[in-house]
């Protein structure tokens, strides 16, 4: 599976960024898709999945702010990002799994590249 990510950039606190990932190679209705982002500095960590059957699950930091979803006919998985802060500055990081949602770096069985997400304050 590749997965290729998109989206990123600088935007003001508040403001919104819509990621995208392009998943090749396989169907991404087939596998658990998620992201996961690693600020500077600090661990990657969990943010968004979105399992086999459309169930969404976010951390608590940005829930109600940020919105994963599937296209299965695109063959790609999103992440829409309202009310951002600085501290969602990051590198964003699309990842599949095939099996349970991934909370951890070390479950995610393949990983997109990172795309950059910078929120000025």
């Amino acid at each position: 599976v590749q997965l290729q990510a998109s989206g990123g950039g600088l935007v003001q606190a508040g403001g919104s960024l819509r990621l995208s990932c392009a998943v090749f190679g396989r169907t991404v209705r087939n596998y658990v898709m998620g992201w996961f982002r690693q600020a500077p500095g600090k661990e990657r960590e969990f943010v968004a999945a979105i399992n086999l059957s459309g169930n969404t699950f976010y951390a608590d930091s940005v829930k109600g702010r940020f919105t994963i979803s599937r296209d299965n006919a695109k063959n790609t998985v999103s992440l829409q990002m309202n009310s951002l802060r600085p501290e969602d500055t990051a590198a964003y990081y699309c990842a599949a799994r095939n099996g349970a949602v991934p909370s951890r770096p070390y479950e995610v069985g393949y990983w997109g590249q990172g795309t950059l997400v910078t929120v000025s304050s």
